[in-house]
Formats: structure tokens, C-alpha cells, sequence
């Protein structure tokens, strides 16, 4: 048997200790290592369609319409949490889409990537209380018929759901999932129902690039 010890390289003669059952100890600091480089940076960006438009609020009953993020070329996205906008005037309920009546085919949700294909995330929201449950992290505002909803309007006639979707949380991927630098890696939300009724419904992302 060799005896091997792994010594810390600063000249404190710190050493890596093992337990009684094989385990290595380790002390998590409440804060990032002294002197490492910045190596990630924030990210932020919006679902858009080909054009470059933000705005989910269309028609895509008769032709479906996409709204990705997509890979860059010099970093690795990781996606980490989406918040989504849901906004209508007129009396928005959990059973509805924003005030439409609950989608027939529903906003689908899915991850593209060249070498796994088409993951579904969601096979299609079809009303607001299925956003709230997609996006587990959104706040619990408000009681009774106006539950998980937003007045944005300052007194006015639009509200809105805010579904915050955790990412990290929900499948259980700590830095969230990855589309890779120089790919055809997407994320993205299908509409395939007739939304042009609503006030505005967007998506925007958050996480890290790496």
C-alpha cells in the first residue's frame, strides 16, 4: 500500500484530510475563491421569432409561430429561469389564457439540440394555471378569481400572470440547461393557437455565459 498525501501547494502545510468511511472534507465559504479570474457573465435575453420580435401575442392557429433563444458563437449559454408575461384586460381566470378561452393546442416548450433533437419540455400550456404550474417559483399574490395575478395597469384595466419558471430547480440541473457555443442549440416557446387578443405575452431568460 502507498501512503499518499495531498499537501496545499501555498506553504501553510495544510493537508486533504479522509474520514473513517472514505468521504473528503470539505469547508463551503460564503464566498467566490480569492484572486480566480472572472471566467462567466451574466445573461439575459428575450424569446424573439425570425424577425427579431419579442411579442408573443400573435395568431399561430394557422401556421405555428417560434420564439427561441439561440446558441452564440464565442460562450455556452446555460439557462437557468424564464419569467413570462401573461398579460389581458377583461376578467383574466386561471381557467383562461390571459381573458381568451383555455388554448386548444397550447404553447409548446422544448429544447433543440443537434445531437439529442427535440426534448419536449411542455407539450402545450393551455391556460394560466398551467403557466403558474410550470413556473413553480411564481409568487403567490392575491385571493379567490384574481389568484397569481398582477394589476400593471396602476388602477386600470390590464393584469397579468408573472410566471417565474425555475429551471435549475425543476430538472434538477444546477447551472441550468446549456446551449452550446457555435451550434444550432435553441430553446424555445410555440405558439400555436390564435394569442393576438391578449394585451402582450413575452418570455425573458436569465442565467449565466460561460
Amino acid at each position: 500500500m502507498i501512503d499518499a498525501r495531498i499537501v496545499s501547494g501555498h506553504g501553510n502545510g495544510n493537508r486533504l484530510n479522509v474520514d473513517d468511511e472514505g468521504a473528503l472534507y470539505t469547508v463551503v465559504h460564503p464566498h467566490p475563491p480569492r484572486e480566480e479570474n472572472e471566467t462567466s457573465l451574466p445573461y439575459r435575453a428575450r424569446f424573439t421569432d425570425d424577425a427579431g420580435s419579442s411579442a408573443m401575442a400573435v395568431d399561430g392557429s394557422t401556421t405555428e409561430v417560434i420564439f427561441s433563444l439561440r446558441a452564440i458563437a464565442d460562450y455556452d449559454i446555460y439557462v437557468n429561469s424564464i419569467s413570462v408575461r401573461i398579460a389581458d384586460g377583461g376578467s383574466p381566470n386561471l381557467n383562461k389564457f390571459g381573458d381568451l378561452t383555455a388554448l386548444t393546442n397550447g404553447v409548446g416548450w422544448e429544447w433543440v439540440t443537434s445531437d439529442l433533437g427535440t426534448v419536449i419540455l411542455h407539450e402545450g400550456i393551455q391556460t394560466n394555471l398551467e403557466f403558474v404550474r410550470t413556473g413553480h417559483k411564481t409568487h403567490a399574490i392575491g385571493t379567490g378569481t384574481e389568484a397569481y395575478l398582477a394589476d400593471v395597469s396602476g388602477g386600470g384595466t390590464s393584469k397579468a400572470y408573472l410566471p417565474i419558471i425555475d429551471i435549475s430547480e425543476q430538472f434538477g440541473k444546477p447551472w441550468g440547461i446549456r446551449l452550446r457555443k457555435g451550434t444550432n442549440d435553441r430553446m424555445s416557446f410555440i405558439v400555436r393557437d390564435d394569442l393576438s387578443g391578449l394585451d402582450s405575452f413575452d418570455a425573458i431568460a436569465q442565467g449565466v455565459q460561460f
